[in-house]
């Protein structure tokens, strides 16, 4: 059941309405105090409205004006992690993310006009347009926050805009052992692999939060190493001194300027990395960051799209291939063989909390590189799966890495 229209929702729109054809008649004088014209206008329009009820009838009309309309109110929420808005008017709907998990809102656009000028008023600072030639844009907010928008004709019940809200401190790694992402002891596996210079794919799906484990990761990454950041937008916020941050370029409206995320990847091995950290593979870039991987730059981190770590290892070989390069399959699953060391899977939970579910390191067999599981969470438990203690030489090998940690025994731990 939809909820009942608010009647200051659409007195707001209609004199928002009013205040733009008052500035097209230039009735509104520039420079002036747009705040003390929109009280007139609605003591002139709303006089028979209770003093409350004519501040909160301003307050909409200046954030429809100068704001993001009804959603405003939705960014200045701290627990709000993602807003959707799926079309306007009555068929249209607002949704937002809090604790992993996503609610209806009782708000919403009265109108298609004035969802376009929210997105308008969002692209317009970042130098980004969207329109019936180029219906779809994805961009990053001055604070972090991703948007993305898809207009008719290819969204065909209106327009759709995703934000998702990025947190300026981020979460570190003992955040995630307080939040249940991490158990104590796989805590301390991470940190060892990181400064052991271990190769660390993170896989998992759409929101299980792969980029806040990739941040938590990177804490653990000495302050005296250079590390160079890559990503298709920016949302990694590393604590080290010797940062360098790189974001990909999309097409200007010519069709011209592109820079990709594999050329900033090529680039990066120029600017004397030691360690290359890419925010997501997604194309071809998959086949440079296994080359640089491989050849003297360990311990980098990078996170893929994936369903499990073998489907992790699968994906990247198949985005590998994308590289337009004549490789056999053979060649490029030797690398990475030689690349990645382990692959840490991240879930979202049916309750919304996101966890660390699978840590497997990445083996050689007959076929090519395999992945054995030596962590795993099964019925709300996490299990250690442990070899024997390994000879000490085996400074690459994530279950020598464990076997140090554990003591070479198998064990359990309740989350």
């Amino acid at each position: 059941m939809s909820p009942a229209p608010d009647p200051l929702d659409d007195l707001s729109a209609r004199l928002r309405d009013r205040l733009v054809e008052q500035a097209a008649a230039a009735e509104v004088v520039e420079d002036a105090d747009f705040d003390a014209q929109i009280r007139e206008l609605v003591d002139r329009e709303a006089g028979v409205l209770g003093p409350a009820s004519r501040a909160e009838l301003a307050r909409r009309v200046a954030e429809r004006s100068f704001g993001l309309g009804p959603i405003e109110p939705l960014l200045a929420d701290p627990h709000v992690d993602e807003i959707v808005v799926n079309g306007a008017g009555p068929t249209g709907r607002v949704w937002v993310g809090r604790a992993g998990r996503l609610e209806r809102v009782e708000t919403g656009f009265a109108g298609e006009s004035e969802l376009r000028h929210a997105i308008e008023r969002i692209l317009a600072p970042l130098g980004r347009r969207v329109d019936e030639a180029e219906p779809m844009v994805d961009a990053r907010l001055p604070d972090g926050s991703r948007v993305n928008v898809v207009i008719p004709p290819l969204a065909v019940d209106g327009s759709a805009l995703t934000i998702r809200r990025f947190r300026p401190r981020g979460f570190g790694p003992a955040d995630l052992v307080a939040a249940g992402t991490w158990t104590e002891g796989l805590h301390d596996l991470l940190e060892a692999a990181v400064r052991d210079r271990l190769g660390i794919l993170v896989s998992g799906g759409t929101g299980s939060g792969k980029t806040t484990t990739l941040n938590a990761l990177s804490a653990f990454i000495p302050a005296a190493e250079r590390v160079v950041t890559i990503e298709d937008t920016a949302e990694l916020r590393l604590r080290q001194a010797h940062v360098v941050r790189l974001e990909a370029r999309p097409a200007n409206v010519e069709g011209r300027g592109e820079v990709s995320v594999r050329r900033l990847v090529r680039n990066a091995l120029r600017m004397r990395p030691d360690r290359i950290i890419v925010g997501e593979v997604r194309g071809g870039e998959a086949l440079d960051m296994l080359a640089a991987m491989s050849s003297g730059h360990d311990g980098s981190l990078s996170t893929v799209h994936a369903g499990s770590p073998e489907e992790a290892l699968r994906r990247v070989e198949t985005l590998a291939l994308m590289g337009g390069v004549a490789l056999p399959h053979s060649a490029i699953r030797e690398q990475i063989a030689e690349a990645i060391d382990l692959v840490v899977h991240q879930a979202r939970l049916p309750d919304g909390t996101r966890r660390v579910v699978s840590v497997a390191e990445v083996v050689r067999v007959a076929g090519g590189p395999a992945t054995r599981e030596i962590y795993a969470v099964r019925a709300g438990r996490a299990r250690w799966r442990i070899a024997a203690t390994p000879a000490v030489g085996e400074a690459r090998s994530a279950s020598a890495l464990l076997a140090r940690l554990a003591g070479g025994s198998s064990a359990e731990e309740q989350p």
